[in-house]
């Protein structure tokens, strides 16, 4: 049971998209990146207009008629044993538009059931799942808007739980500028069971925005996403950190003007940590259509989760992909920790490409 506990506890520090400070929300699996590509952009993106299945997820106004007869698979290792993917598939309806259907898992990992005495019952697992179906259409030549509704259901051995969520987005879109924009609302639900009766806790609800821009005469898309909209604080307080903490017991009118400056700046500075956090920066190479490299950078995951005497690439992420006629890879590596990396591996296959090659 302490594996279970820490397990979970893992997921829910891990998860960076939360809408109020880890711990104070179920179903945190919701926010993970279950796609390569999403990742390795920083594990946040809801603007990014690629023809790529795996987006849909982050905001489904990015569902598009290109991605008729697609699926996409992503499986991710993530910390310790713990392992979730993503499987969908997209169809286009005539004068109707764009349907998705996707399963989002999560795989705690194998348990021993003891008691207290040490005394063996046997083994138990734990999972959680979200089968969600996605809709998509188009209000304007640039302006895209979808949303996606979340079933949810959360196996912890003795404890169950079930839930719905609804996300929904906006797309903007201006080719011949080579510029997108996305504004989503996610996870936006309720607990139909509880784990525990009369207990009922939030969903991870969140507002974010971002914008993706590629330069004309150079290989590079550059992406920015704002997330957690709907909290300003997302910084904790920890004993081991008071930089931008005043001491209560001062008074400021006893100080020097050179501590009441210091004091200052030290709010100004504590105001600057708080807006970053809310930010995340991704960039890709794309000499072709065909491969991409991608890196990006998340504050808060770093400032979080580095060890202050080997910081490393903590908060960076990495990604490349290859597309193929009938297929795309992803590969997607995020640094959460010193002692953690994720792995993210992503295919994509383009079924109409089969039909059209067995029509010939």
């Amino acid at each position: 049971m302490k594996k279970l506990i820490t397990s979970i506890y893992l997921i829910f520090s891990l998860s960076f998209l939360f809408a109020q400070a880890g711990g104070k929300n179920t179903y945190e699996f919701l926010n993970l990146p279950s796609g390569a590509r999403t990742a390795a952009l920083g594990g946040v993106n809801v603007s990014h207009y690629d023809n790529d299945l795996v987006f849909v997820l982050s905001n489904p106004a990015l569902l598009r008629t290109d991605m008729n007869e697609k699926i996409s698979l992503s499986y991710i290792n993530y910390i310790s044993d713990i392992n979730f993917g993503y499987v969908s598939y997209a169809r286009n309806f005539e004068n109707i538009g764009m349907f998705a259907l996707g399963l989002q898992y999560i795989n705690y990992g194998d348990f021993i059931h003891a008691n207290e005495y040490g005394e063996i019952y046997g083994n138990f697992s734990a999972a959680e799942y979200s089968f969600n179906i996605s809709y998509a259409n188009q209000l304007s030549p640039k302006i895209y808007y979808g949303g996606s509704l979340k079933t949810i259901y959360s196996d912890f051995y003795q404890y169950f739980s079930s839930g719905l969520a609804l996300d929904a987005g906006l797309s903007y879109v201006d080719t011949a500028k080579l510029f997108s924009a996305g504004l989503v609302i996610k996870n936006a639900g309720f607990q139909i069971k509880p784990y525990t009766k009369g207990f009922h806790e939030p969903l991870p609800f969140d507002l974010q925005i971002g914008f993706t821009q590629k330069l004309r005469h150079a290989p590079f898309r550059f992406s920015l996403t704002a997330h957690n909209l709907t909290k300003w604080h997302l910084r904790y307080t920890s004993v081991f950190d008071n930089s931008y903490e005043l001491n209560s017991n001062e008074n400021l009118a006893d100080t020097t003007f050179g501590q009441k400056l210091n004091k200052f700046m030290n709010g100004v500075g504590r105001v600057g940590d708080e807006f970053i956090r809310h930010f995340v920066i991704g960039v890709e190479i794309v000499p072709t259509d065909n491969f991409y490299l991608s890196i990006a950078y998340n504050y808060r995951r770093r400032t979080e989760m580095l060890i202050e005497t080997s910081p490393k690439i903590v908060g960076l992420s990495f990604g490349a992909g290859l597309r193929l006629s009938k297929f795309n890879v992803s590969y997607g590596l995020a640094s959460y920790h010193l002692a953690g990396m994720s792995h993210h591996f992503s295919l994509g296959v383009n079924l109409s490409e089969f039909y059209k090659n067995k029509n010939l």
